[in-house]
């Protein structure tokens, strides 16, 4: 049996990575004088148990009864495949590499869980339970003990193994000898020592802590250690509070791991569900976390992760190597993956974490993962087999609470300065833009995975739609998918190999101006674009409007001998998809293997996707085709088997060695082809006010808003900066407006921005603004804005 799966899907397929199941044993005995009662460990050790196999569920009921039939049937395939000789427990797993180590306790969890849960065809099987104990011996033997080294990735050794080592022996336990229990963990101890979380660096933050305390704190509660159970709750605390750079939550809502990567779909979510078990396991327990910091755990469900989560899905734009980790499956129970089976994941974690948090915050929480479970119509949460029993457990008991009303997707932008995201959420839709700065890499690369994600941070722009195209980048994207044509992106088409610019995030483009400004509805976004490995130059604009994002590319150039395109779109239409493609009212072939350039375009729309528009017409290629690929292109880990979708492209081409090109077209996603017409047809509905290497800005009269992306000072139509700066002007209609303001560089000690525009006064400012002169025109002077992390400066005014 092939095992083609990431380091961490080994725990997800366990069903153990994420306890995400019921805690509903008895409380904890309280202690007398510091030492603790014997069952007040026995208590902790049931209640992990519980969360690992889930309470409260109907097996012989939806989807239970069918997840515990699929549960025995892993459990008899990896159990008859099992032989325990010397270099390995099963043939295509060698015990010399580190990975089969992990994935050889991921079988034996299987085979545990299936042993312990009802209705599986294997329950409480005598033979079954001697043979994990025979493979949890032969693994001790052959493999992990205190007599061993570490060897190979890390990671196998001090969290892989040992968590899963540690589950199986916490469901195991009442049939466990206690020199067996003892061998358990003096091997934990020997790879995850106390020493493990003495310092807070390298890879021991951000999520990495989380799950070395959580090694910690279940070898204390197995061990009946309270000095173990003590410095687990202890070495949690590095991870609560705010950091400014490296790895962990930042006060604008960015997660960041491996120092300078988007990590909230991924890493963020297995700290999340960390922190959410040990939270529930020593909730009431003379080991309760009590740190006040935790309130920040807490306040990321809804600042860090919800903004990432739309209709049950996760998006790629903070979701890293992951992203390559596909649908290898080949059989019933194979790994998911993909942005619905993240997000699944991540809503389990917050229901968990539910149980620890105020009753209001509580409540709050399980409307909106109800909502995201009755709007996930692509991949329905409940039908998930990835998910573990205590998972649906939870889920579903949320999905039938009556009492819990399912709250809709929020009407929001968002901006996440500290890992160079945006999230611009709209009724019906929702969208995601990613950058890359010196901050923050161009994509990353690592132990095989994510080979060709090179230009991601080259300004991709993700959406998806409420009740369409959310199977978008789920459904074989990332094996198929151009990777020199991701949606949004402005790119040289310089060949580039595999893993290009080295592993771990460390490729990373010289440019600071990255960012942008928002006022929590529309926002203007810009990026100074580098290649990487290129001399592609380039200056990226997004602004986020009431039904449309507006995207402009300027000062294009670059020397490589080849084209350099800005890709428009990049619609994945699916296995068969004929989607029609409307240009200026004519409908084009849909027809594989069609291509054309269109002159003159005005606008073009995708039946069942959405419009697009451009002002002033336009040259646009578009392209049909079938593209074939596999999971294994992308990741060495992957499967190899063939993957074809059909994708519709359409692109500005720019043309080799381009100097100054720029382009400008608005994304209207949902739009049929009546309103991208009518869109196309208003030519005073938008004014492109600068669109070059200095500035770039425009002015939506109807909607109020004036925005300008100031590379370097000037003045653009109404609005003067004497730095770079991004500004964002909204006249409401009632006699106010609000002017947002932010320096995306991070280096302004002062900055003065004009708006010749009368104005009467000021409402509010922030401290920022020095001084604020008013008139004839508004003049602001901010003060040191170094320390502000890119964050948007508000100010509201009274209209002269």
């Amino acid at each position: 049996m092939s095992s083609p799966w990431s380091r961490r899907s080994f725990l997800r397929l366990s069903g153990t990575a994420v306890l995400l199941g019921s805690a509903s044993s008895a409380g904890v005995l309280a202690s007398a004088g510091g030492a603790f009662a014997v069952d007040a460990y026995d208590t902790l050790r049931l209640k992990w148990r519980d969360m690992v196999l889930g309470t409260g569920f109907d097996p012989a009921a939806a989807p239970f009864a069918q997840k515990l039939a699929l549960l025995g049937t892993q459990a008899s395939e990896v159990r008859s495949t099992m032989a325990a000789v010397s270099g390995s427990l099963w043939p295509d797993l060698p015990l010399t590499v580190s990975s089969s180590i992990t994935g050889s306790y991921a079988r034996l969890a299987t085979m545990a869980q299936a042993h312990a849960q009802p209705g599986t065809g294997l329950t409480g099987s005598t033979a079954l339970a001697q043979e994990i104990k025979t493979g949890l011996d032969h693994l001790y033997n052959q493999a992990y003990n205190p007599s061993k080294s570490q060897f190979g990735n890390w990671w196998d050794f001090q969290i892989g193994s040992p968590q899963l080592l540690l589950d199986i022996t916490t469901v195991l336990y009442d049939q466990l000898s206690a020199t067996q229990i003892a061998n358990h963990l003096a091997a934990v101890d020997k790879f995850v020592p106390d020493s493990s979380v003495t310092s807070y660096t390298g890879t021991s933050t951000g999520a990495n802590r989380v799950d070395l305390c959580r090694s910690l704190a279940l070898r204390g509660v197995l061990g009946k250690s309270d000095a173990k159970i003590t410095l687990a709750r202890g070495a949690l605390s590095p991870v609560f509070p705010f950091v400014t750079s490296g790895d962990g939550f930042y006060a604008d809502g960015s997660f960041v791991q491996h120092n300078y990567l988007a990590y909230t779909g991924s890493y963020g979510a297995v700290l999340l569900g960390g922190l959410a078990s040990l939270f529930s396991l020593l909730s009431g327990s003379p080991w309760a976390v009590g740190d006040t910091n935790r309130q920040i755990i807490f306040d990321s469900v809804e600042g860090s992760f919800a903004p990432f989560l739309y209709n049950g899905l996760m998006m790629d734009s903070v979701s890293g190597r992951s992203t390559s980790r596909g649908n290898p499956r080949t059989n019933a129970y194979g790994f998911q993956g993909g942005d619905h089976g993240r997000g699944h994941g991540v809503l389990s974690s917050i229901v968990l974490l539910g149980g620890a948090a105020s009753s209001a915050e509580n409540q709050r929480w399980r409307g909106v993962v109800k909502g995201w479970i009755q709007r996930d119509y692509y991949s329905p949460v409940l039908t998930d087999t990835d998910l573990g029993i205590a998972a649906l457990a939870r889920l579903k008991a949320v999905q039938d609470d009556s009492a819990v009303t399912a709250i809709a997707e929020p009407t929001a932008h968002r901006i996440f300065p500290g890992m160079d995201r945006a999230v611009h959420r709209r009724p019906g839709w929702a969208a995601s833009i990613s950058m890359a700065s010196k901050r923050m890499g161009y994509y990353e690369t690592g132990n095989g995975e994510n080979l060709r994600g090179w230009h991601a941070g080259a300004g991709m722009l993700q959406w998806w739609g409420d009740t369409y195209a959310n199977g978008q980048y789920t459904d074989g994207f990332w094996a198929t998918v151009d990777p020199y044509r991701l949606p949004g992106t402005t790119v040289s088409k310089k060949a580039l190999a595999d893993a290009e610019g080295g592993a771990w995030g460390l490729p990373r483009p010289d440019v600071n101006w990255v960012g942008g400004a928002t006022d929590g509805e529309y926002a203007a976004i810009g990026q100074f674009v580098r290649g990487l490995s290129s001399t592609l130059y380039a200056k990226k604009s997004w602004f986020c409007l009431a039904d449309s994002i507006v995207c402009l590319a300027g000062a294009v150039r670059g020397t490589d001998g080849v084209a350099v395109e800005t890709v428009i779109d990049n619609r994945n239409l699916g296995a068969a998809g004929t989607q029609a493609l409307t240009v200026n009212g004519a409908a084009q072939s849909a027809a594989l293997g069609w291509s054309a350039t269109l002159t003159g375009t005005n606008w073009a729309q995708i039946a069942g996707h959405g419009g697009y528009v451009f002002p002033g017409g336009a040259t646009v290629k578009a392209l049909r085709q079938a593209r074939t690929g596999s999971w294994h292109d992308v990741n060495t880990s992957g499967t190899t088997d063939p993957i074809t979708r059909r994708y519709l492209t359409l692109w500005i081409d720019h043309g080799v060695d381009p100097v100054d090109a720029a382009c400008v077209h608005i994304l209207m996603p949902g739009a049929t082809t009546a309103a991208t017409a009518a869109r196309a047809a208003a030519a005073g509905w938008l004014t492109v006010l600068a669109n070059d290497n200095d500035q770039q800005g425009i002015a939506v009269p109807s909607l109020g808003v004036t925005a300008v992306n100031f590379w370097f000072a000037g003045t653009v139509g109404a609005l003067t900066a004497d730095n770079p700066a991004c500004v964002l002007v909204r006249e409401h209609g009632d006699g106010t407006a609000t002017l947002c303001v932010s320096d995306p560089m991070r280096m302004r000690t002062a900055l003065t921005v004009t708006w010749n525009r009368p104005v009467a006064s000021v409402i509010s400012k922030p401290a920022t603004v020095t001084s604020a002169t008013t008139g004839s025109a508004l003049t602001l002077t901010f003060g040191d804005l170094t320390g502000k992390a890119g964050a948007t400066q508000e100010i509201e005014v009274v209209l002269g």
